[in-house]
């Protein structure tokens, strides 16, 4: 069964012709020079308007501000591994919740879930910013609105993966003797989390970029430090361009992390299959 994967795969879609090659060559080409025009155009937008003097971008080569940026963005990391972490916890334990046999903590997940998924998230921070008497220079409540709606996200995401699990696993765990608590814990959730994680990946990088939330309350982060810059030179678009560079380099990293990730897992679940099968795992009976 050792087929070539290419000629598999071609069996899903027709191979493209040579007016559908020449297509795409050209609508490649048009897009590159649409992009290259952008960029010249922004450039020359900037360019006119002052927005390359050097005052502007000074702050940025700047040791001190440099140092001021560097703390910031741990207070951004701290913030947004809290946050992933409470909300993955949170996840698990309300997905397996909504999938409880007793009403009587079904029903309370469902609610509590749905609550926080459809309040904005904003509004959500606000609130709890409100009970610490609007302080400033903390970030509990960031924290907090991150995980309550991150985490009712992620309970969903579980949810619908150890759903996803073959009905055949999970009534041959019962029928070992298993009890349902156990049937989630060993057998369900583990291979929900591989079944869905790109998806928890995504939302992890929601709850990192929404860490840029704490603008609004004043809680430390990188986001905190821009206000600090351009209210000191007056670089607003400066100071956007910089900090959103940072999150993109910081979402990439977290992607390729989850690749990396995944890949290892996959890996890992082949070499198990070949040590338990051997050599001619795949002959007939």
């Amino acid at each position: 069964m050792g087929g070539d994967p290419m000629t598999e795969a071609s069996v899903l879609f027709d191979a493209p012709g040579p007016r559908a090659l020449r297509t795409y060559r050209i609508l490649s080409i048009v897009t590159v020079v649409a992009l290259v025009a952008l960029a010249v155009v922004v450039y020359w937008r900037m360019e006119t308007t002052g927005q390359l003097d050097y005052d502007l971008w000074e702050p940025f080569v700047t040791p001190a501000y440099l140092e001021v940026i560097g703390r910031s963005l741990l207070e951004t990391l701290r913030a947004a591994g809290l946050a992933i972490v409470g909300a993955l916890l949170f996840g698990v334990v309300f997905a397996a919740g909504k999938l409880s046999d007793h009403r009587v903590v079904r029903w309370p997940c469902w609610v509590v879930v749905e609550f926080f998924r459809a309040v904005p998230l904003l509004m959500l921070i606000f609130f709890v910013w409100s009970l610490y008497g609007f302080s400033t220079n903390i970030i509990a409540p960031l924290v907090v609105g991150l995980i309550l709606y991150n985490g009712s996200v992620l309970a969903e995401t579980f949810r619908a993966g150890m759903n996803a699990v073959p009905t055949g696993q999970v009534e041959a765990a019962y029928a070992l003797g298993l009890r349902k608590n156990a049937v989630m814990r060993i057998v369900q959730l583990p291979q929900a989390i591989k079944i869905m994680l790109p998806a928890l990946v995504s939302q992890c990088i929601v709850a990192l970029k929404d860490t840029s939330l704490g603008y609004y309350i004043v809680a430390p982060g990188l986001t905190y430090a821009g206000r600090q810059i351009w209210n000191e030179f007056g670089n607003r678009l400066q100071t956007a361009l910089v900090l959103a560079a940072i999150y993109i380099v910081l979402n990439l990293l977290l992607s390729l992390f989850a690749t990396w990730l995944q890949k290892r897992l996959s890996s890992k679940e082949g070499a198990a299959v070949a040590a338990i099968g051997g050599p001619g795992a795949q002959g007939g009976f």
